[in-house]
């Protein structure tokens, strides 16, 4: 449970107005003093998280969140953190003492736009009876709704049982990484460069769950180094059915992999697993258009200290130059740090994200197309400036139609 990565984890997420009794549900909930309570308004400011087991749905990430309707400056900048919280949660509970009114709507309605399942919660059952008018209403537009006492525990198993089957459903759809794409029994191969940028002693996340979702599925794995891949090629009887690359050596690996065998890379793969790959294609020859003076910005999901060959920070840029011949202008934002406003940018260069989960992912792909900012993945944009997507794109049939069609027709996306 402890190494579930967060991307693969359902993310369950309190929200409402100040003491509401979020925080008390979410102790109740967990058994633990997970989070602060305490009845001064505005307890938690941003939110907080905490992995957990839960039965029936197996790991979780829970998010306690700040109050809606807090005030000032201060408490503006909070709110904006708790909706952008609401982003990357697969259900979401909207919590209120009782009351009904505009905050909680505003809730339903941003929670709805991301496709979340909804539960509605009246958390004072032992101190307050809910609004009637309300609830009917509630009822009536299908919202889930109960009425649960985190400070006695009265409703609590009922509320568990919904949070269970909203998380259900929103499981049901099976998602795989890498194994659809070849045969049971068959070879990929995948080739692990060891540099400056990898853990020492272990791999980096992309490439674990990739092979971890090969050995689910029934794959055989060869895992290699980029130095040993001719050697490891020419070990196997026959060629594998796939190559996966580190996007970093797609242009020494491309040169000794058959051009019958497929290629792509572990960020390509995440950009279809996490995001929407035709769309993260059709941004990359986006960069065709760029010009000196224009603003790329480069988002990182994890927060770490760049080194002096960091792939955001200097072989992006470096290679986008080499490709454009264009004086560009780099900003670079990590972790949850994500502009609201993507206009001043005329590319975003997105990372592949295995910190973060699908759903907000495709909350920042969603924020580039109504912006009209193209908004790419590493992978997809190194493989552009490199001359190699189309081949990278060959396991995907759409998405290399995207590229095709919009290089062919001269169109940004």
């Amino acid at each position: 449970m402890k190494g579930t990565p967060r991307d693969m984890r359902l993310h369950i997420g309190f929200f409402g107005r100040r003491n509401a009794g979020k925080s008390t549900l979410l102790n109740a909930l967990t058994g633990q003093e997970t989070a602060i309570v305490s009845p001064v308004p505005g307890t938690t400011t941003d939110p907080v998280e905490k992995a957990m087991e839960i039965h029936g749905l197996g790991p979780v990430v829970l998010v306690d969140t700040g109050g809606v309707d807090d005030g000032g400056e201060v408490g503006s900048q909070r709110t904006r953190r708790t909706f952008a919280a609401l982003e990357r949660c697969d259900v979401v509970l909207v919590v209120t003492d009782g009351t009904w009114g505009p905050w909680e709507e505003d809730l339903l309605a941003a929670a709805s736009c991301t496709g979340a399942r909804c539960i509605v919660v009246f958390s004072h059952a032992d101190r307050r009876i809910p609004d009637e008018k309300a609830a009917r209403g509630l009822i009536e537009r299908g919202f889930p709704l109960l009425s649960v006492s985190g400070a006695t525990g009265w409703g609590l198993d009922l509320l568990r049982e919904e949070i269970v089957r909203a998380g259900r459903e929103e499981s049901e759809e099976p998602r795989t990484i890498v194994a659809d794409l070849l045969p049971a029994g068959t070879v990929a191969v995948l080739v692990v460069p060891l540099d400056s940028e990898a853990p020492r002693g272990r791999l980096i996340l992309p490439q674990v769950q990739a092979l971890r979702d090969l050995l689910d599925g029934g794959r055989l794995a060869l895992v290699t180094r980029d130095q040993e891949l001719a050697t490891a090629l020419r070990s196997l009887a026959s060629l594998p059915r796939l190559v996966v690359t580190d996007s970093q050596a797609f242009e020494g690996v491309a040169a000794v992999v058959p051009r019958e065998v497929p290629l792509t890379s572990f960020s390509i793969l995440f950009s279809r697993f996490l995001g929407d790959l035709p769309f993260q294609v059709r941004s990359a020859a986006a960069a065709e258009g760029l010009r000196s003076g224009d603003r790329v910005l480069v988002a990182e999901g994890c927060t770490h200290h760049p080194n002096e060959d960091d792939i955001g920070r200097v072989k992006i840029p470096a290679w986008l130059r080499r490709r454009t011949g264009a004086d560009l202008r780099f900003s670079f934002v990590q972790g949850r740090d994500f502009p609201e406003d993507l206009r001043p940018y005329s590319l975003v260069a997105h990372c592949g994200f295995c910190m973060g989960n699908r759903r907000e992912m495709a909350a920042r792909i969603r924020r580039a197309r109504a912006q009209g900012v193209p908004l790419t993945n590493y992978g997809v944009l190194i493989a552009h400036c490199l001359g190699i997507l189309e081949r990278a794109l060959e396991p995907f049939p759409e998405a290399r139609r995207a590229y095709e069609e919009v290089r062919g027709a001269g169109r940004l996306p």
